[in-house]
């Protein structure tokens, strides 16, 4: 038993070496093969790495080379499995790659998602390398687009990593699409000041602002009339890019507040008022006359303090409420 055992295993042995030398020429002529469809990638690699860098998509063209020399690798393996196992049809390698791509789909659905997210990005450019976007919470300079994410350098030095496929697919706002970007503030003037003279300030003080365009115009538009103040909104246009936008508006808000104390035209405080007319004395004024809070009439009532107690007809103590004044006011 213990021979026959041994015997069948050497049968086997046997039967691999044969097949391995038989195969051997195979396995020369596939590496021969192999080292080709390499050599082949690389070469495709390079050539569209430059055709797509002498066009300035640097990005474009990492992702396309990367695709096209994998693509050309994946392709020799098939052919060099159909030289080393000749039994292997290509039909059948395919049928068996379609049926695999479906389960790698499915296993592999983020990456792939953002892979074909990140190739549209790049051939629509809808932003670019230096562009500074807003991205959901997120607000920076763009450093590039990979395969599977857009880096963004935010603006006080950190590097943030969204998938390219919450890019595709949300908002983004990109600040530097044009030449011109508009900034505005709101200043508030006192209601005794002119707002006419108030703006024609402004618009001077703004013309000689370093970095504030002159095409267009800087403006300044009565806006609102606040609780304290006439709100003027005041615009000016600058070159996109965060640092110049921060520092002309400091250098705007300085020249406007300056400006306006030269011209003696009042920058009020909030201001609340609070009347309480039912603790005013006789000597206070003409009760009979119309104020904020308090009708004009020929009875007015008489003043008391605000926490006077009457006693009615039970012997009942009564403290004199907000409506019973009104009701006697009315009387």
């Amino acid at each position: 038993m213990i021979e026959t055992d041994a015997s069948i295993t050497l049968e086997r042995i046997e039967g691999f070496i044969t097949g391995f030398w038989w195969i051997l020429p195979n396995l020369g002529i596939a590496l021969v093969v192999f080292l080709i469809f390499l050599a082949i990638a690389w070469a495709v690699r390079s050539a569209v790495f430059q055709v797509f860098s002498r066009r300035r998509r640097p990005d474009l063209a990492v992702l396309l080379a990367g695709f096209a020399r994998w693509s050309i690798i994946v392709l020799g393996l098939l052919v060099v499995a159909t030289i080393v196992f000749p039994s292997v049809k290509p039909a059948d390698v395919l049928a068996t790659l379609g049926v695999g791509s479906i389960a790698i789909g499915f296993a592999f659905k983020d990456i792939l998602q953002n892979w074909l997210a990140g190739l549209l990005l790049l051939l629509r450019q809808p932003f670019r390398q230096g562009d500074q976007v807003v991205v959901g919470p997120h607000e920076g300079t763009v450093e590039r687009i990979e395969a599977r994410a857009t880096l963004i350098r935010t603006y006080d030095g950190r590097r943030v990593i969204i998938p390219n496929s919450s890019v595709y697919t949300e908002s983004v706002t990109v600040n530097t699409a044009f030449e011109q970007r508009r900034s505005e503030y709101d200043v508030g003037i006192g209601y005794g000041d002119d707002v006419g003279k108030a703006c024609e300030v402004i618009r001077g003080a703004l013309n000689g602002v370093p970095g504030v365009a002159d095409e267009p115009a800087p403006e300044a538009i009565p806006w609102e009339l606040a609780g304290s103040s006439v709100n003027i909104k005041v615009r000016w246009w600058t070159r996109p890019q965060r640092a110049e936008v921060v520092h002309v508006r400091g250098r705007v808000i300085q020249a406007v507040q300056q400006a306006l104390g030269d011209a003696g035209i009042d920058l009020p405080f909030p201001t609340n008022v609070v009347l309480l007319h039912d603790q005013t004395e006789e000597a206070d004024g003409d009760r009979t006359r119309q104020r904020e809070g308090w009708p004009a009439g020929d009875r007015p009532p008489a003043p008391r303090h605000l926490n006077e107690v009457t006693v009615d007809g039970a012997g009942e103590p009564e403290r004199q409420d907000d409506a019973t004044r009104t009701d006697r006011r009315r009387h």
